[in-house]
């Protein structure tokens, strides 16, 4: 893959934020916001965003598939792309909808690249706060064009910075990670938008972010670049997070000591 490539994608993010994005936040009509499922929230420029962006990348890659929320949320059946062969792109057009629908920061832009079922490269541009983050498999992550050196979070034991989505996970794992939260001094609030959790990871922000739903669009673009970081994300039970694998729950952290630390805070017995 070119850095071509990769540098063509990241000026389709920008572009579409530009272009359709930015152009209709705070300025959306109640018509413009819909219920694609109970408590799932789409907007025109959900929609127009996914088109532009799912344009753009077939004519970077003709004869590849797109794999995009909003289609998806029409044709769930194109979920199965995902384990398939060949290149597969995989699209949140606005990551973080809540937010943008009721006219918040954060929301993201995301996109990865996958080649015979395996993450190859990702994307995630916050297009408010001018960050986009890029990856590439054996290349690392860069962040703003500069490198992103892995490192350990330089703070003392117990006090790891951290968010838990917590509203979708069971009642007994939502008391057992609130409790864990209290013995690492505490848990950030959650952001409603994974793309900037994984950002804020690459930054220094937080040490980890754990996450009950792990749809492929919210979760392939930044496991991959958190893992070209020097990261790691797994699932609850320590297996390594793969887009085909269809379970819930992942924790992601800056190190392997800090998802090992995270982990026996937050969901050990």
């Amino acid at each position: 893959m070119a850095d071509l490539l990769l540098d063509d994608v990241g000026e389709l993010l920008r572009d579409t934020a530009a272009e359709i994005v930015l152009p209709l936040f705070r300025k959306l009509d109640a018509a413009d916001v819909t219920e694609k499922a109970p408590g799932e929230l789409v907007t025109i420029a959900d929609q127009r965003a996914e088109e532009a962006i799912t344009a753009g990348l077939r004519r970077l890659r003709p004869g590849s598939v797109v794999v995009g929320e909003e289609a998806v949320a029409d044709d769930p059946t194109l979920l199965r792309h995902v384990r398939g062969t060949g290149d597969v792109w995989v699209v949140d057009p606005v990551d973080g909808t809540s937010n943008f629908a009721a006219g918040k920061r954060p929301f993201a832009l995301m996109v990865a690249l996958l080649t015979d079922g395996d993450p190859v490269a990702s994307w995630i541009l916050d297009p408010l706060a001018d960050n986009l983050a890029v990856a590439r498999v054996g290349e690392g992550t860069r962040l703003d064009g500069q490198p992103v050196t892995p490192r350990t979070t330089g703070r003392t034991p117990g006090g790891l910075r951290g968010s838990a989505t917590t509203w979708f996970l069971p009642p007994a794992t939502r008391a057992r990670v609130a409790a864990g939260g209290e013995r690492l001094g505490g848990l950030l609030p959650g952001q409603h938008c994974a793309g900037r959790e994984y950002l804020d990871l690459l930054t220094g922000e937080r040490d980890f972010v754990l996450f009950w739903r792990t749809l492929p669009w919210d979760h392939v673009p930044g496991t991959l670049l958190v893992r070209q970081a020097g990261g790691v994300a797994r699932r609850f039970d320590g297996t390594d997070y793969h887009p085909a694998d269809e379970h819930q729950g992942l924790l992601v952290a800056i190190s392997e000591d800090v998802w090992t630390e995270a982990h026996a805070a937050l969901l050990a017995d």
